[in-house]
């Protein structure tokens, strides 16, 4: 199994800069969507303060990172950096999104495993 790592770059006003292929999986973007808002784009994730932590990022050059679910029960680990160019110049952001939805549902399914366990010592 293959991992795909979804990366879309944000100037300085989270204007989309691009994408990769990927991103369509997640935002419903297009070519021509270059240049708008990240927060016109429709997207699956449940992460209204996604904009917010961009900014966030950009103001104190720190890294951020969640993890995040979609409405259709996907879970992504999302990383906005800030965006460093070769001379080291800040210009905007590079948000990264990795699905750790296997990874999810093991946890849920050990989780699971160790609850009933401990029901049956109680008994």
């Amino acid at each position: 199994m293959s991992t795909e790592i979804i990366t879309i770059f944000l100037d300085h006003n989270l204007r989309i800069r691009r994408f990769t292929t990927g991103a369509t999986k997640l935002f419903k973007v297009i070519p021509g969507d270059m240049g708008r808002e990240l927060s016109d784009i429709v997207s699956d994730l449940q992460y209204q303060e996604l904009p917010d932590d961009a900014r966030e990022v950009l103001r104190q050059l720190v890294v951020s990172e969640k993890q995040v679910d979609t409405v259709d029960g996907r879970w992504f680990s999302v990383r906005i950096m800030p965006y460093r160019t070769l001379d080291e110049r800040i210009d905007g952001v590079v948000m990264t999104f990795t699905d750790i939805t296997a990874t999810k549902k093991l946890e849920a399914e050990l989780r699971g495993a160790g609850e009933n366990r401990s029901l049956e010592e109680a008994r």
